[in-house]
């Protein structure tokens, strides 16, 4: 028994074998919660008191949440991401459908310049027929 500086008993923290961790974590497993007889069998059969179980289960249902909930977070993000990606890319396909569609033989040169100088990089576009006046090269 330890004393703390007053003389009064000092609360120390129990240690669990290797084997009882392996029992609780079994268990745990199961079940998340346990019920008074459960509690009762499962602290005689690993020689521990029922409330050391009982707390060890309060706290491995904190420590599971938490790692649940980070999980889920993760999961959320990458949803999400993947989300705004398809979002993104179905954005460019509206804004490609005028150049993904035939183009018509009886439509004005201009309009095919402009798709042409919009999707290519750099914007120079590649005139059909050359202006008035000029050679073609």
């Amino acid at each position: 028994i330890l004393l703390d500086k007053d003389g009064k008993r000092k609360h120390t923290r129990p240690t669990f074998s290797g084997q009882q961790i392996f029992a609780l974590e079994k268990t745990f497993e199961q079940t998340k919660y346990l019920a008074g007889p459960e509690r009762a069998r499962l602290a005689y059969s690993l020689g521990m008191t029922e409330s050391q179980v009982k707390v060890w289960f309060q706290n491995r249902r904190t420590k599971w949440r938490k790692k649940h909930a980070a999980e889920m977070a993760t999961a959320k993000k990458k949803q999400d991401s993947e989300t705004e990606r398809l979002k993104g890319a179905s954005e460019n396909e509206e804004e490609d459908d005028d150049y993904n569609k035939p183009l018509d033989p009886n439509s004005d040169d201009e309009k095919i310049t402009q798709l042409l100088k919009k999707h290519k990089p750099g914007g120079g576009g590649m005139l059909l027929h050359p202006p008035e006046g000029e050679a073609s090269v």
